[in-house]
């Protein structure tokens, strides 16, 4: 979900997924900070609550509970969070019965935002979606994860669609996550414009292809099952979004 400072236009990835709130106002709530009211696909007006997470620090998976609570008795469609950072295992909590929760990383610049220019270009507030893997057996009683792409919920329809790998810039898998920080154990770079150039490029030297077709690929090498019981999937696409999730592995 991008934002225009000083605007109430709202959008993902794709522009056809934008939201213009006709109204954007404030909402006297324990955790709903705002009320946003926007049409959908249909012309049918829905209301959103929206929830603003602390200015230094992160939001937690109770948090976003008793945010969605007070969204959904107030009445409100669906529920917008906007913070720095998430703990990880927020990442898992997406609704709460019928209620939709939009999980908005706000970028670091609104920290600095009364010393930056208005230009109308700054992408402040983003909603990603969650990365769409398999987790495929593999010899020797290992695994695989495959990366299918990214799905997106899209608010103005209430769908969930699933983006392709092209998307994608590089994903990480943590492959023995302990549920409080992610460690990258294995990388994996795709996308679009010839990455393998642009690597060259930046790096200003000679890359080893055999290496480079190891990282550039959908499928992980086999890896051991996680002592831990979990795996934690992070993507980054092509404007510097990044999303995690949770998987469990028995």
């Amino acid at each position: 979900m991008h934002s225009r400072r000083g605007g109430r236009v709202f959008q993902q990835t794709h522009k056809e997924d934008r939201i213009s709130f006709e109204s954007l106002d404030g909402w006297p709530g324990s955790y709903i900070a705002g009320k946003g009211a926007y049409r959908d696909a249909d012309g049918i007006v829905k209301t959103a609550g929206i929830f603003i997470g602390p200015e230094f620090g992160t939001v937690s998976r109770v948090d976003l509970v008793e945010a969605a609570r007070e969204c959904a008795d107030a009445g409100f469609g669906v529920l917008i969070s906007c913070a720095f950072n998430y703990e990880a295992q927020s990442t898992e909590f997406d609704k709460l019965g019928p209620l939709p929760v939009l999980k908005a990383r706000m970028n670091a610049d609104l920290h600095m935002q009364p010393d930056l220019k208005n230009t109308g270009k700054g992408n402040l507030f983003v909603i990603f979606g969650e990365p769409d893997i398999d987790i495929l057996d593999a010899p020797d009683d290992k695994i695989q994860v495959k990366i299918n792409g990214v799905d997106v919920f899209d608010p103005s329809t209430g769908e969930v669609r699933s983006d392709e790998p092209a998307t994608i810039a590089c994903w990480f898998i943590d492959s023995e996550y302990n549920g409080e920080s992610f460690f990258v154990r294995k990388a994996y770079f795709l996308g679009q414009n010839d990455p393998y150039k642009s690597l060259k490029t930046s790096l200003k030297a000679e890359i080893d292809e055999e290496a480079w077709d190891s990282w550039n690929s959908d499928t992980s090498v086999p890896f051991t099952k996680p002592s831990t019981g979990r795996i934690a999937v992070k993507v980054i696409n092509h404007l510097g979004d990044e999303v995690m999730k949770v998987y469990r592995v028995s």
